[in-house]
């Protein structure tokens, strides 16, 4: 009975395994789609690029099309990344199987040793003679004969049980070997980005210098358009009637968290603030609410996120990803999603950046961002 149970538990762990590892692969090969996209997405840019240069079009659209590459070119990055991480955590699984498919060989090769040492001796003592003619029957003979036999029989089974494992420890062997192979390239792969992303800011900040007043005024408005949020306030202020969820908030609120964890505010416009963070950043929600909203920009792909306080709005807009769901709650500082990247217009280099609004429940009040994070 308790081989068993030994034999079951045995048997269930090994299809947990085999689940985790499909599972694993399965994101692994969604991952490597999206990068395959993302590296045709930065192939046609930058021979977008090449044709604007080649047909001598204004350094405005020049540095437009270099920006729109870098943006192509940090998802491509944050893809890749994403992949080498899948490959780091598939190859610690297969270095990890193989190294305990090879304990196993061994203690199996160890039993076996141990079972031929001891038909060894017995034949050398003459042990198996005497076990035989010590019985007291016929049929007692033949019973400790069929033992011997049985113990033969589990020598056998010992040897082929040794030959499966050693093919287990081949195959895993070799997957260790393809995986480290694809993770070797993976990491050529992204440092290659990586410096073709520092070239296309080189060359981005050495076309803006060409740039005269009224261009590079032109790049900034396209910068805040592109920042606006994709929803009405209108639709906003629909969404949040009559929302209990945070109603505590009002318009004297303040002395809160940036909504960016480790950010700092780089410029406040009114109700908009802009916060900047460091890579991979939590965006959290400045007060307990609703989510009422979510929605991915069209242009640059990232998120934006809405969460009523009572009937006022806080907005998180350029979030990498989000994790949380439209009609869920959120406490205070409860996590929203990740900060997404962003150029800078001014400077032509990769920064994160998170971009907060907030709104009353009334049109005619004016809200400022800085309110609600003075002390």
């Amino acid at each position: 009975m308790k081989r068993t149970l030994t034999a079951m538990i045995l048997s269930l762990a090994a299809l947990t395994a085999a689940a985790q590892q499909t599972d694993a692969q399965r994101k692994l090969a969604e991952q490597e789609r999206v990068v395959a996209r993302l590296r045709s997405e930065v192939e046609a840019d930058a021979r977008n690029v090449a044709d604007i240069r080649k047909g001598r079009a204004s350094a405005q659209k020049e540095v437009a099309g270099i920006m729109k590459q870098i943006e192509s070119r940090n998802r491509l990055i944050n893809a890749t990344e994403r992949k080498t991480q899948l490959l780091e955590a598939e190859t610690r699984r297969a270095d990890s199987a193989a190294r305990h498919l090879a304990a196993d060989l061994a203690r199996q090769r160890d039993a076996y040793a141990e079972m031929t040492r001891e038909a060894y001796r017995n034949y050398r003592h003459n042990n198996f003679i005497s076990y035989v003619f010590a019985s007291s029957s016929f049929e007692e003979v033949a019973h400790r004969l069929s033992m011997l036999r049985s113990v033969a029989d589990l020598r056998r089974v010992k040897m082929q049980e040794i030959a499966r494992v050693q093919g287990e420890v081949a195959e895993q062997l070799e997957e260790l070997g393809r995986r480290r192979s694809q993770l070797d390239s993976a990491r050529r792969d992204l440092d290659r980005e990586r410096r073709s992303l520092r070239q296309d800011e080189r060359e981005a900040r050495a076309t803006a210098q060409k740039l005269s007043k009224k261009e590079k005024e032109a790049l900034k408005a396209k910068e805040r358009r592109e920042q606006q949020l994709s929803v009405a306030l209108d639709e906003l202020r629909r969404l949040t009637k009559g929302n209990k969820e945070g109603s505590s908030f009002s318009a004297k609120t303040s002395n809160l968290r940036l909504p960016v964890e480790g950010g700092r505010v780089k410029r406040y416009n009114g109700n908009i603030a802009e916060v900047v963070g460091p890579k991979g950043a939590r965006v959290v929600s400045i007060y307990d609410g609703k989510v009422v909203k979510i929605t991915q920009n069209r242009i640059t792909g990232k998120y934006d996120v809405y969460v009523a306080h009572g009937e006022y709005v806080s907005t998180y807009a350029n979030l990498e990803s989000v994790c949380v769901e439209t009609g869920r709650t959120v406490a205070r500082n409860g996590q929203l999603g990740v900060i997404g990247q962003a150029l800078d217009v001014e400077t032509m280099s990769t920064q994160y950046r998170m971009i907060f609004g907030i709104y009353a429940p009334t049109p005619g009040v004016q809200m400022k961002a800085a309110n609600c994070f003075k002390k």
